[in-house]
């Protein structure tokens, strides 16, 4: 028995089925909600899923960011005032905090101490006064200081007992605290990479699209006048160009001539990059469309041809910045960079470039320790948005 379908005669009308439901993509391919939720999220948010993926990445982030949120209250979280001096406890070690004392719960303190000079060898030895308990303060008011040179406070998150001492990090050569020294450093050396960044991002951003974009003898300049700075080793010409700043300049000045220095030899890179990056992209058919529209070059590589890869230079800075940093802290350990009354953590070791200084007070060389975890947290930071740059791959 035939249990098809008759064919239709010759010549009459097919029969078609018509659905008046609206068109649901979803539908037709049958996706699950997990898939829906991929398929509609935007590419912001997709970058965001695949950087919390890198663990490091988001400590680290977390870790910068409250940094410079730090440096915005500096007055505030340092114990004391920049330029206090305690002129009784010169070269103090580092205190250590307790909780309890003869078996009872008391809350953070430190001991007291007392000081006794070795007539031998001149030496300042401190010896903890087992009956002088003091509680450390927590928003308390302490030494006096200028909000950002403007307001006048003296609240701290954190005070020395009345008529005591707190010095976490020890105490330098005029007797001041190392730790609050830190804190105020961290404003200037933190800074300064980012503004350096800005300066350099400028340079490499505008001369590398330039050059890939119009190529020609413009970027057969640029890369010979990039080759050449890139040959010439950094630190001789940092000294040299550091070297050239007059010493009759305001620490400001200095700060601002050191940041430019910083950026003008870390823009290569950045340009080489942006060069590399247009060279392909000036040939999509978009950039043509452009181009018979009449748009000019300046709109056509900040509007449609950077945006195509600005993740990309998003990474490429949280790499650069530590450099930067780095250079800051060099030149001025080694006395060429910034100056008093400017603290930077580079500053702050320059008190311990002599060997007998460390030898006898090693803890003059704890600024160097913000510096390394500064620049770990850059570097893994920079690895989780380069990852997170590409979400599809």
């Amino acid at each position: 028995m035939n249990t098809h379908s008759p064919l239709p005669a010759p010549g009459a009308p097919l029969q078609h089925y018509v659905s008046t439901a609206p068109f649901d993509l979803q539908s037709v391919e049958a996706m699950t909600p997990e898939q829906s939720k991929v398929f509609q999220a935007s590419q912001l948010r997709l970058m965001w899923w695949k950087f919390r993926k890198h663990r490091l990445a988001v400590i680290s982030g977390i870790f910068l960011a409250a940094l410079y949120f730090g440096i915005l209250i500096c007055e505030f979280l340092a114990p004391y005032n920049l330029h206090t001096r305690n002129m009784d406890y010169i070269y103090s070690p580092p205190q250590r905090v307790h909780l309890f004392h003869d078996g009872q719960f008391v809350g953070p303190f430190v001991y007291g101490r007392q000081m006794t000079l070795d007539m031998d060898t001149l030496k300042r030895n401190y010896i903890e006064k087992k009956d002088d308990v003091q509680r450390i303060r927590f928003f308390c008011k302490g030494d006096s200081y200028q909000f950002w040179g403007l307001i006048e406070g003296d609240r701290h998150f954190v005070c020395p007992a009345e008529n005591g001492q707190l010095f976490l990090a020890g105490t330098d050569r005029l007797g001041r605290d190392v730790l609050s020294r830190m804190i105020y450093g961290a404003r200037i050396s933190l800074t300064i990479g980012l503004v350096g960044i800005s300066f350099s991002f400028l340079l490499g951003i505008v001369i590398g699209g330039l050059a890939g974009y119009h190529g020609g003898i413009f970027d057969l300049i640029v890369q010979r006048i990039i080759e050449v700075l890139q040959s010439i080793p950094s630190i001789p010409l940092w000294l040299a160009l550091a070297a050239i700043m007059p010493i009759t300049w305001s620490p400001i000045l200095i700060y601002f001539g050191i940041t430019i220095i910083l950026g003008l030899l870390d823009w290569t890179g950045l340009a080489r990059a942006v060069r590399s990056k247009l060279l392909a992209l000036r040939e999509e058919d978009y950039v043509l469309a452009a181009q018979l529209m009449g748009a000019r070059s300046s709109r056509i590589i900040g509007r449609h041809l950077i945006p195509g890869f600005m993740s990309h230079l998003i990474a490429t800075a949280t790499i650069s910045i530590p450099g930067m940093i780095l250079g800051e802290t060099a030149l001025s350990f080694l006395g060429l960079g910034l100056r008093a009354p400017i603290t930077s953590w580079g500053i702050l070791l320059t008190e311990a470039r002599s060997v007998s200084v460390i030898a006898f007070y090693p803890w003059l060389l704890l600024p160097m320790l913000p510096v390394i975890l500064v620049i770990m947290a850059f570097n893994f930071l920079g690895d989780g948005l380069r990852d997170a740059a590409d979400p599809y791959k």
